[in-house]
């Protein structure tokens, strides 16, 4: 039959153990509250500092083969050479702006040599039509201008006026009031000119010095006949005039003439 054990009640150093126990299981207790707490706070905060952006860049550094107690620091050296670097090559829009300005740069030489040309182009067929203009009104003058009549001198004068100009003229008018015509009168002086032809009897020897749209000097060879008291007979003169002609509202006018 099994052997009965009767219990006794716990007494004082029993009473101290369980004591003793206790509060060690509340240090324990307490102490891992503590770390879960410290761990729901780091879980906590673990998301904030995810969010949080983190500045700067980063830097690959290789570890030596024996490796290191403590990594190094980057050096500022590491982000210059990482630092982007400016493109010396122009963009689409730096290209086109100098190749723009040259074209405007083109296009505007181009039309001053345009008009350049247009201008020479111009005075040139002005210049040649005063060419043939002013030599066909210098032959016609010449033979007037440097002719006349004692018999009718007011009336050849008046005639030789109608084709000069400027101060050419007033000078004429009064060297003929002054010295011409007292003479003529008085010695019965008749003078006619004409402007010589070539010896096969083709175009009247005159031909044009220098030329523009508005003035035109032309060379003439002039016959002239003298007769008077003071000569027996005829005098023929043989006379190089170059004579100026200017244009005018009214043609081609003689404003010079010179006896070479």
């Amino acid at each position: 039959m099994p052997k009965t054990t009767t219990g006794r009640a716990p007494g004082p150093g029993t009473r101290r153990t369980m004591t003793a126990a206790a509060r060690a299981a509340a240090k324990r207790a307490e102490r891992g509250h503590r770390e879960a707490g410290a761990a729901t706070a780091g879980d906590e905060e673990s998301p904030r500092w995810a969010e949080r952006p983190r500045a700067g860049r980063t830097v690959l550094v290789e570890a030596p083969k024996d490796g290191w107690d403590d990594p190094p620091e980057p050096s500022p050296e590491s982000f210059e050479e990482d630092a982007p670097q400016e493109p010396n090559e122009p963009g689409p829009g730096g290209r086109r702006r100098p190749l723009t300005l040259l074209l405007a740069v083109l296009l505007v030489a181009g039309l001053v040599a345009l008009a350049a040309l247009g201008w020479q182009y111009r005075d040139g067929r002005l210049t040649e039509t005063a060419r043939t203009e002013a030599l066909a009104a210098a032959r016609t003058a010449a033979p007037i201008v440097l002719s006349y009549d004692y018999r009718r001198l007011d009336k050849d004068f008046s005639r030789a006026r109608a084709h000069l100009t400027g101060d050419f003229r007033d000078e004429y008018g009064k060297t003929t009031k002054t010295v011409v015509a007292p003479t003529a009168r008085k010695y019965h002086g008749v003078v006619k000119a004409t402007v010589a032809a070539p010896g096969s009897g083709g175009t009247p020897a005159a031909s044009v010095v220098s030329a523009s749209p508005e003035r035109v000097v032309v060379l003439l060879f002039v016959n002239q006949v003298t007769e008077s008291t003071q000569v027996s007979g005829a005098r023929v003169d043989q006379n190089r005039v170059r004579m100026t002609m200017d244009r005018t509202g009214d043609g081609w006018k003689v404003s010079a003439v010179d006896a070479l």
